[in-house]
């Protein structure tokens, strides 16, 4: 079975409304939106997620979260806790179909600077869009139950250490 390691963030930011936490909806693939009675397409819900994605080699798995929340959300992000890994495995809906065991490693981020959903044109293939959504409603609105548990981990560190909301000192970001 071939093995995938990525990375992924969950970017907040704290707001007069509480905290709030960048969220995509990926691009769906054409097929998935037909259904098998008369080609027809279905209602679908949207789909949300954390953004996350291959390491490139050499890349340890907090940069590689860093670099997946600029590239699939437009946000300049600053490493604060790991939170935790996700490991499951899917069947590669493209060439091979061959099982993948995959472990997402995902990390707490504090957003830095940056404009939601300022991302690339390449970058939308994979987003459709991204967007803010409050921390509360996240672990009912994301799609995945792993991230579901990834995002109350966030909930929990963040109620515990206040520290979080002080504001970025720019000179020492990396």
């Amino acid at each position: 079975m071939v093995r995938e390691i990525s990375a992924g963030g969950v970017v907040v930011h704290s707001t007069r409304e509480g905290w709030q936490v960048a969220v995509i909806e990926p691009q769906k693939e054409p097929s998935s939106a037909v259904s098998r009675q008369g080609g027809r397409k279905k209602s679908q819900k949207m789909l949300l997620a954390l953004p996350k994605g291959l390491m490139d080699e050499g890349e340890k798995p907090e940069q590689t979260a860093v670099r997946e929340v600029l590239e699939e959300t437009g946000l300049r992000a600053v490493p604060v806790a790991k939170l935790g890994d996700i490991k499951y495995v899917y069947v590669r809906a493209w060439g091979d179909r061959e099982r993948v065991f995959k472990i997402v490693s995902f990390y707490l981020l504090r957003y830095a600077s940056g404009n939601i959903d300022d991302i690339s044109a390449d970058m939308r293939i994979e987003v459709k869009r991204a967007f803010w959504i409050p921390l509360e409603q996240a672990a009912q609105r994301l799609e995945y139950k792993g991230e579901k548990e990834i995002v109350r981990k966030a909930e929990q560190y963040l109620s515990v250490h206040p520290e979080v909301q002080q504001p970025i000192d720019h000179h020492t970001d990396v």
